[in-house]
């Protein structure tokens, strides 16, 4: 069993920057890729980066290309999204995310890949 606990988001403007975290316990050795996804009423919940915590390699929505960064601190077992250039568009519910298995190649993967999720956290961009 992995817990995960996300905090940071809250509102900003487009074109600021805002951060979250995401603090693991329990099981993390056999988590071989996190991520983040998000997800608006109605809509279902998209991938937005992930990272491999062997290789540390990363891949990004195009959506968020060149804007966010994703990292993990293993030796504090928490991962983090830094959010740049934010536009309306990144408004929606967060959430961290544990796969199932090794990081999808090519690709941030589905949240049908995943095994553990955290609560979410909101991040509101206004214009």
């Amino acid at each position: 069993q992995v817990t995960l606990v996300e905090s940071g988001g809250g509102s900003g403007q487009a074109g600021g920057s805002l951060k979250l975290s995401c603090a693991a316990s329990g099981y993390t050795v056999n988590v071989y890729c996190w991520g983040w996804f998000r997800q608006v009423p109605g809509k279902e919940r998209e991938g937005v980066a992930r990272i491999s915590s062997s290789t540390f390699t990363t891949f990004y929505a195009d959506s968020v290309k060149g804007r966010f960064t994703i990292s993990l601190d293993k030796a504090e077992n928490t991962l983090f999204l830094e959010m740049n250039s934010l536009k309306p568009d990144d408004t929606g519910m967060y959430y961290c995310a544990a796969y199932k298995d090794t990081c999808p190649s090519g690709r941030v993967g589905s949240h049908r890949e995943v095994r553990f999720w955290g609560q979410g956290a909101q991040v509101t961009v206004s214009s």
